[in-house]
């Protein structure tokens, strides 16, 4: 009698669901470039909006001009020598406040941040061979010297323009002013207008003659040449200059309306 046959149980097979295949993109070339850029402007608006905000209250530690002369005099072999202290604008001297407006900027309380009269001026003027100072106002040079580094190129110049808008709007004069006073190079090393009171005059910022404020701003165009104390002629002309100039300030400055 032939043995009964055994029944191998089928194996049941279960359906696993396949993984699901990677998405390719269908931008093309050009549409990744697109959004490359605009995720990249998107970010540099939300930055530098970001940080003129920030530095609207809080003060400026140093700025790029601060880091590229220490660098430069390192490179030289020289003293890395750095004097910067933040000084509220209440306790800077009045006549340093009216000598650089006399001297750098004089529609500074009354421009939008561009003075295109004197752009106007400077262009025709170096047009001609003519070698004259620029035609930057406060506002500008406080964008830079915050924001920028130094340097002509038309890319910073829309940067500087830029950057300008965005102070005037979210500072206002008198913020402008503060930040320009105790940021600006004043001397080799000194930056600022108590480290550079302290420096020329061994004194505070506070108890500046219209004098010896004039010949702080008379050496700003170039303040690493130029002495504010024990000067040269042309530099003696421009603080008598400036001191006559400071008349028409007024005796205090007004700012966005409000007299200081």
């Amino acid at each position: 009698m032939a043995a009964p046959k055994k029944t191998v149980p089928k194996k049941t097979t279960t359906n696993k669901p396949k993984p699901a295949a990677k998405k390719k993109s269908n931008r093309s070339l050009g549409e990744k470039i697109k959004w490359f850029f605009i995720k990249a402007a998107l970010w540099f608006f939300g930055v530098s909006i970001g940080s003129v905000i920030f530095f609207k209250y809080v003060p400026v530690p140093f700025t790029p001009l601060m880091v590229i002369r220490a660098i430069e005099n390192k490179w030289a072999g020289k003293e890395v020598y750095f004097d910067h202290d933040w000084e509220p604008i209440e306790k800077i001297s009045m006549n340093l406040q009216k000598a650089v407006i006399a001297s750098e900027d004089g529609t500074f309380l009354t421009h939008n941040g561009f003075d295109f009269k004197a752009l106007q001026k400077a262009y025709k003027s170096n047009e001609r061979g003519r070698r004259i100072r620029g035609g930057s106002t406060i506002s500008q040079q406080t964008a830079k010297n915050v924001f920028l580094w130094q340097g002509k190129s038309y890319f910073r110049k829309g940067l500087e323009a830029y950057f300008t808008v965005l102070i005037e709007i979210i500072w206002g004069k008198e913020r402008i002013m503060e930040v320009y006073l105790n940021s600006i190079e004043m001397g080799d090393g000194v930056y600022g207008a108590y480290a550079a009171t302290e420096h020329w005059y061994r004194r505070d910022a506070s108890s500046l003659t219209p004098m010896q404020a004039a010949g702080i701003a008379a050496i700003l165009p170039n303040p690493r040449k130029f002495k504010a104390t024990g000067s040269s002629s042309y530099i003696n002309r421009r603080k008598e200059r400036i001191v006559r100039e400071m008349r028409y300030v007024g005796k205090k400055v007004n700012y966005n309306g409000k007299e200081k």
